[in-house]
């Protein structure tokens, strides 16, 4: 058993740690207070190649596997999460679907753009009436003759907001062959009767776009179906579990820099006369930290690790997630208490952090949902 990362895997991240403690980490004040978008920042993080890590070098990828992808996200998410869950969307959920699951002439098209950073994908799932039971939703799709007309509103889209959007994989339902399915879509961010609702306000990812999507006689090609029409809700589940793995690989960026930066405020503040890192109830938290962190990280490492192998990583996935999102929390909150009333000032990082640990314990299925997933597999005898 060897928990070595390789040469490759060591310098992607090494690489994306560099980037992000250098162009990153020196915007956090701008990035967590400010709605503008960081387009800069994202054309940089394009320039590096950090939207094609894992996908073939024919569509414009890096040619590397999911471990080094994950790890990218990590190192970015130090610096600032919401960048490491723009990598999630564009990256672990839309161009994978499309790679996965597109035709040739589909991956042709849009993986190219998308690994280059060009092109921003957003993934349209939640709707005001189905987020945890996606499967309830009532988005429809027609076909009238040439084209597939689509009627709804989607919620909560992250990346969709964004300038450089290009694209939306939509859920919908359909009728196929006589029978309703839930049939996945590549719709242009340009296909008429696509309109861009209102901007929400969130208490944290303030740069992140998050938007609200309006279909309106929504009409796009034939051929926009992505994948198997009969199985359009079972790739978004298959995406959705490398999704999980990013979302864990984005907390645990989050909370290793609470640690990093409380750990740097207790050597240099100073009380009843001595740095209150000499304190044991101080130390006692950043140790639970520095444990929490290094679990946390093994998990989304050995799930990446799994889905790279091809192997079944549904426990691992829902496991990394429930945890990595539930100890940031924690983490969080501890980094708080150890720089007092510090913590809770813009001009520190944790205190953004803080706020944005809750939205991780629910994006990309709840914690309550993981521990659903992860009972099923129990009661299986898949997990004993």
């Amino acid at each position: 058993m060897n928990f070595d990362l390789n040469e490759e895997q060591s310098i992607i991240r090494d690489m994306a740690r560099r980037f992000a403690a250098e162009v990153i980490a020196p915007e956090f004040q701008k990035l967590s207070t400010s709605s503008d978008v960081p387009y800069d920042i994202l054309d940089k993080m394009a320039d590096m190649g950090f939207m094609g890590v894992p996908f073939s070098e024919e569509y414009g990828g890096g040619g590397g596997d999911w471990v080094s992808m994950h790890l990218v996200i990590e190192e970015v998410s130090r610096a600032d999460i919401a960048l490491g869950t723009l990598l999630d969307v564009t990256t672990s959920v839309v161009a994978q679907e499309i790679d996965r699951f597109g035709t040739e002439a589909q991956k042709k098209q849009w993986l190219p753009d998308l690994c280059s950073g060009k092109a921003i994908g957003a993934f349209a799932l939640t709707e005001p009436s189905s987020g945890s039971d996606a499967g309830s939703l009532k988005m429809r799709a027609e076909l009238d003759g040439e084209e597939w007309v689509l009627e709804g509103r989607k919620q909560f889209i992250t990346n969709v907001g964004l300038d450089n959007c290009s694209l939306v994989v939509v859920a919908a339902r359909a009728e196929i062959e006589g029978k309703e399915q839930i049939v996945t879509f590549i719709v242009p961010k340009t296909a008429p009767g696509l309109v861009v609702g209102r901007s929400y306000d969130k208490i944290a990812f303030e740069s992140g776009a998050t938007n609200e999507l309006i279909f309106d006689n929504c009409r796009i090609p034939k051929d926009s179906i992505l994948g198997d029409p009969n199985r359009g809700f079972a790739q978004h589940l298959a995406v959705l579990e490398t999704g999980r793995i990013s979302i864990a690989a984005a907390c645990v960026g989050a909370a290793q820099a609470c640690l990093d930066h409380a750990l740097a405020y207790a050597r240099e503040r100073e009380q009843f006369g001595k740095p209150i890192f000499e304190f044991q109830g101080v130390q006692f938290k950043l140790s639970d930290m520095a444990v929490k962190i290094e679990m946390a990280r093994t998990l989304y490492l050995k799930a990446a690790w799994l889905k790279d192998e091809g192997r079944p990583h549904t426990f691992e996935a829902a496991s990394a997630k429930l945890y990595a999102s539930e100890i940031l929390e924690q983490c969080a909150s501890d980094a708080v208490q150890i720089l007092g009333g510090n913590g809770v000032m813009e001009d520190y990082p944790v205190a953004s952090i803080f706020r944005a640990s809750k939205i991780m314990q629910i994006v990309e299925g709840t914690s309550e949902v993981q521990r659903i997933i992860i009972g099923r597999l129990l009661a299986s005898g898949a997990r004993s």
